[in-house]
């Protein structure tokens, strides 16, 4: 499965910016969309995932009333919106999915990936 991010790119603190996520030749719904970030140096970690089942939304508590994820299924699409930026959100983030419905933080449980967008905040 091919997935693609975009919406990467240079904000100012407190700024926002949104992620999409999109797969050309698959259909995204009803699948579990996750979306990790990558600090240099270090291991992906989860940032937030919306279910596919009842579109249930989860997100890991440094982003949680500052980021917003959803699925457009008509464009085939999950987004993630980013408020309120700080410099500790700058990082390389991916759109994941496993094929469940159900959501996992667990990056080694992700089978598909999308190639990174990369987003800098700074001042």
């Amino acid at each position: 499965v091919q997935l693609v991010e975009s919406g990467g790119g240079l904000v100012q603190p407190g700024g926002s910016l949104r992620l999409s996520c999109v797969a050309p030749e698959f259909i995204l719904d009803p699948y579990a969309i996750a979306w990790f970030r990558q600090f240099p140096g270090k291991e992906r970690e989860w940032v937030s995932c919306i279910a596919g089942t009842d579109g249930t939304t989860l997100y890991d508590d440094s982003v949680k009333g500052r980021f917003t994820i959803a699925r457009d299924k008509a464009k085939n699409t999950v987004f993630l919106q980013m408020n309120s930026l700080k410099f500790e959100d700058a990082a390389v983030y991916y759109c994941a999915t496993d094929l469940s419905v159900f959501c996992s933080r667990l990056s080694y449980e992700y089978e598909n990936w999308g190639q990174g967008a990369q987003v800098t905040v700074s001042s």
